[in-house]
């Protein structure tokens, strides 16, 4: 059921699509307010982000604006990219739709923001409508969150982080390949959080990071330390054994993926690498 302050609004989005509406040229990230709107708040604004990630910051918000998220490529891939986005523990004032030929799902509740939890979709499945929630005041509101754009694989995975299952062989010499990050080392601490659990890791040998999120223990020191997250369903406790850490970066953080025992990697590896159906080639010495 849409609200009357929604359903007042979409002719109006027809018209903007209809009549090209301006938006924001910034590419990555867009911050505007509703205070430009005063005196017009049933307008709907087009704004277009075409970067892998970035952020929205919109204050004041009234009226709604379209969020169109298009990666500059022309690449058939690009159809297989999910959207995730994390708003932030202040956001409020909104709540977000998605928006595929004029018909809108709901994606967050206004109410549901604070809790920053990270919500993904198929670039397939449209636009962002964002509408603002009409208010008596004009207290200060931000609807506020960052994005990122993912194959449809991560974007699955990062839209249930409670999932716990253990890796095939085949995801696991995947694993080595595509990671936002492969790391060998041991597991020294494990922490229960409110929704996960945080490994702290030492790493003796890192093969790849897509951010910093293992710090060197020293410039002699051939050694790592950083913090990843995985499911509470994961069980994990810190103890005796090498593994091979891989998984994905999202808004900052590491989450774990595949994590199989050192040992088992290798005897896998090299079964694949004897029968030529290594995916990629990783340096075991």
């Amino acid at each position: 059921m849409l609200t009357p302050a929604l359903a007042s609004l979409l002719p109006l989005l027809i018209l903007c699509r209809i009549s090209f509406c301006q938006y924001s040229s910034d590419q990555c990230s867009w911050k505007g307010s509703g205070l430009t709107h005063e005196g017009h708040t049933r307008e709907v604004e087009q704004v277009y982000l075409r970067c892998s990630q970035g952020t929205l910051e919109w204050l004041y918000p009234t009226g709604a604006i379209i969020v169109n998220l298009r990666p500059n490529t022309v690449s058939p891939a690009a159809t297989r990219l999910s959207v995730c986005i994390k708003p932030s523990a202040e956001s409020s004032g909104t709540n977000i739709y998605l928006d595929r030929n004029g018909k809108l799902r709901l994606l967050l509740r206004e109410e549901d923001q604070a809790q920053g939890k990270v919500h993904c979709f198929s670039i397939q499945e449209g636009a962002l409508f964002i509408e603002a929630v009409p208010r008596m005041d004009i207290s200060r509101r931000i609807t506020a969150f960052q994005y990122e754009l993912v194959n449809n694989k991560l974007g699955a995975e990062a839209h249930s982080l409670d999932a716990c299952q253990p890796c095939s062989d085949a995801e696991m010499l995947l694993a080595v390949c595509t990671s936002d990050f492969v790391a060998r080392g041991n597991i020294k601490k494990v922490e229960q959080e409110e929704e996960h659990s945080s490994v702290t890791v030492q790493i003796s040998r890192l093969y790849r990071q897509k951010t910093q999120v293992f710090a060197s223990g020293g410039v002699r020191a051939r050694s790592w330390t950083g913090r990843i997250k995985m499911s509470l369903r994961c069980g994990v406790k810190s103890g005796e054994g090498e593994f091979l850490f891989t998984g994905t970066v999202r808004f900052g953080e590491a989450w774990m993926g595949c994590a199989p025992r050192y040992k088992d990697f290798l005897r896998l590896y090299h079964e694949a690498q004897q029968q030529g159906t290594n995916p990629c080639h990783v340096d075991t010495d």
